[in-house]
Order: C-alpha cells, then sequence, then structure tokens
C-alpha cells in the first residue's frame, strides 16, 4: 500500500453485508457521507476503518488530533487497511471485501457481527498501483489479504493483454468469480496444510516468463512477499518500478507490531535485494 490516505475522518453507513465465502465477507457501504469520495484511479485504493476503543466515546464529527489530545493514548481509535474492491459513484456505494478467522483479529470479528445501518469511520482512500495497459505482460500473486486488489486489477486489465495470475487460498470453498475483460482466470493455489506463500513461491519461480517486462503486483504475507521480490529482483531483474510488492501482514505479527516495523523491513528488504551491477 501506498503512503498513507488524509488525515479527514470520513463517514458511511453498512448498506448491506454478504458472506461470500467462509472466510471473506464483503460489505456494501453507503450514505451522503461518501459525497467527495474519490476512488478509481488504481485497483489498489484502500480505507484504513477506526475502530474506537472499548468503552471510548468520541465527539462528533471524528477529529483524529482532537481525540488524541483529549484521551489517553490507550483510549485512540485503532484502524486496519482494507482494499476498495468497488466504488459506484453514481449510488455512492462503497465495496469492501475483509478475511475473517473466527474471532481472530480486530476487522474480522466486527465484520462478521456488523449490521446494516452502523456507522462506520475511515480514513483514505489511498492507492498506488493499476494495470498498464502498455505492459508488456502482468504478473499477480497473493494471499487473502491480497485477493481483493488482484480481482480489481484482473477487471481492469485489458482484453488481449497476456497475463498470468496466482491466488492462494486456503481451499476450493474460498474460490471467487472474477469477470475480465476476455474471460482470463487467477490460477488458484490449495494450500491446505502448508504454509502461507508456499504454493505463490513456487508458482512464481517456475513460471516460463513470456518476453518482455511485466508489470508486476505480489502482496500478502510479509515472508513469501520478502522472497518473491528477491527472485523478480535479483534472478528476473525486473526493474524496481515495474514492481509492486509489499507485505500487508506477517506471521506472528499483530497489525500494530507490523506497522511500527514494516516501513524500515521494507527499506531493508530493497537495499538488500537489489542485483549486483556488472562490472
Amino acid at each position: 500500500m501506498a503512503e498513507g490516505p488524509a488525515r479527514k475522518v470520513g463517514t458511511a453507513d453498512v448498506i448491506r453485508t454478504e458472506q461470500l465465502t467462509p472466510h471473506m465477507v464483503r460489505l456494501v457501504l453507503g450514505g451522503d457521507g461518501l459525497a467527495g469520495f474519490g476512488a478509481g484511479e488504481f485497483t489498489d485504493h484502500y480505507i484504513k476503518i477506526l475502530f474506537a476503543a472499548e468503552g471510548a466515546v468520541y465527539p462528533e464529527p471524528w477529529d483524529l488530533e482532537q481525540i488524541r489530545a483529549a484521551f489517553p493514548r490507550e483510549e485512540w481509535p485503532r484502524n486496519r487497511a482494507y482494499t476498495v474492491r468497488a466504488w459506484d459513484p453514481a449510488h455512492r456505494e462503497l465495496t469492501v471485501d475483509i478475511v475473517v478467522h473466527g474471532d481472530e483479529g480486530l476487522g474480522g470479528p466486527w465484520a462478521a457481527r456488523v449490521q446494516p445501518g452502523e456507522r462506520v469511520y475511515f480514513l483514505g482512500p489511498g492507492g498506488a498501483y493499476a494495470p498498464d495497459p502498455a505492459a508488456d505482460w502482468h504478473l499477480l500473486a497473493g494471499d487473502e489479504s491480497a485477493l481483493p486488489a488482484i480481482a480489481a486489477a484482473l477487471e481492469r486489465i485489458p482484453a488481449g493483454a497476456t497475463v498470468h495470475a496466482f491466488l492462494e487460498v486456503s481451499g476450493p470453498e474460498e474460490e471467487q468469480k472474477i469477470i475480465t475483460a476476455d474471460g482470463v482466470s487467477p490460477v488458484w493455489l490449495h494450500r491446505g496444510e502448508r504454509p502461507v506463500g508456499d504454493l505463490l513461491r513456487e508458482a512464481v519461480t517456475a513460471l516460463d516468463f513470456p518476453a518482455g517486462t511485466p508489470q508486476v503486483f505480489v502482496h500478502g504475507e510479509a515472508g513469501f512477499v520478502r522472497e518473491l521480490r528477491r527472485h523478480l529482483r535479483v534472478e528476473r531483474t525486473v526493474p524496481r518500478e515495474r514492481l509492486s510488492v509489499s507485505g500487508y501482514w506477517r506471521l506472528g505479527q499483530t497489525d500494530e507490531g507490523w506497522r511500527a516495523i514494516k516501513r524500515d523491513w521494507n527499506a531493508q528488504v530493497e537495499a538488500e535485494q537489489e542485483p549486483t551491477p556488472h562490472p
């Protein structure tokens, strides 16, 4: 994800919810608070949904600077980032898909229980990537956390383009129907009991790259993302400017813990994974 969204807090209301798969819930947000919301340039647009600390009641409208000045740090809102799966400006409907794993985490359990009519507070949108129609070919790979962004990208890629897309999910029940310009479908990888990202590493490293330079989007768990970035930069020599590669989350880290170190981690990964120049 790109640099952070604007700090003004937006509002929306939950219009409807849908259980897409056993572990993916779709929320459709609407309301007058979305007047002026701008999305559409990028396919990895995202918002950061804000969650009030337990027991905290903030003055309306929410103002983060005022909240942080008036409340102790432990009562500040927490946030979670979610890709804008779709934005319909004519009807002011904003769609986000959220991964749910039982009671794990903050956003998933909330998405599983939220009801139409509830108010949502958010920051954004942010974003940085969209498929380049002039690219020689496209490579997309990710786990469930990247599925909404990859689906949005596949729907944007023009007919006739060469595309290799890999999506890793827990099993066939987590697959989704993605409608593309010329019927191109992602390769669904079912990991079962294997570690997250193993199948994506295998698929990308084994891929017979077409001629030309790809535009690449690889996102998901930070461990496999790091390995694939190295493979793409060092072994495949894909130019840095043709890569959108980032860890959305990291095994063993809370979301807050990961965000605290993510910027430095990304800088370190980029520095250590640059190809060695030939003399």
